[in-house]
């Protein structure tokens, strides 16, 4: 059996600023938080991702408060972090030397924002040749306005993203029926 990598993308204190707007998936943190616990005591591997932008204004800057993590999905001590500056965690980081050393093939990506670095880290997953896992419990997404002036809300995002990642890029689940799957 592979053992699957937990991936965990830019939950940071910064994605609860207004900036944002509406976000949805309220319990996205918990489900993170419930499939941490998982995976800690099974001894499997997890990595977290965090955004250090570069943008002056972004809460996600290096050495403000919202570019910590989130209490509740915080690491410990012995799981890597990794750090990236763009929206993409495998973009001018060492997130694939970590999967190699690691020796892991299968990925569950979790984390913010769905339509966002998720998607653009899961793609890139695929595109690598690991086989990718989204807990759709375990993302979340914001109110958006496309290029047409037309306002999604985060949960038609959230389901949209899912739907187009869904079979080529990632299988989409529920984070209890991988925690079923655990060794």
């Amino acid at each position: 059996m592979t053992t699957q990598a937990l991936i965990v993308v830019d939950v940071q204190n910064a994605i609860d600023d207004p900036k944002w707007g509406r976000r949805g998936q309220p319990d996205a943190e918990a489900m993170i938080g419930k499939l941490l616990a998982a995976w800690r005591e099974r001894r499997l591997p997890i990595i977290h991702i965090r955004h250090d932008s570069t943008d002056p204004t972004s809460p996600y800057r290096p050495g403000t408060d919202g570019n910590e993590f989130k209490p509740e999905v915080a690491p410990q001590i012995g799981e890597p972090v990794v750090d990236k500056r763009t929206n993409n965690a495998f973009i001018g980081t060492d997130l694939m030397d970590v999967l190699d050393e690691l020796q892991v093939h299968s990925l569950v990506v979790t984390g913010v924002l769905l339509e966002n670095s998720v998607d653009a880290t899961v793609r890139m997953a695929a595109n690598l040749g690991f086989e990718v896992t989204i807990p759709e419990d375990a993302v979340a997404s914001i109110d958006r306005k496309d290029h047409r002036g037309k306002h999604w809300s985060a949960e038609d995002v959230h389901a949209l993203s899912l739907s187009v990642l869904n079979g080529e890029y990632a299988r989409i689940t529920t984070s209890d029926a991988i925690i079923e799957t655990l060794p």
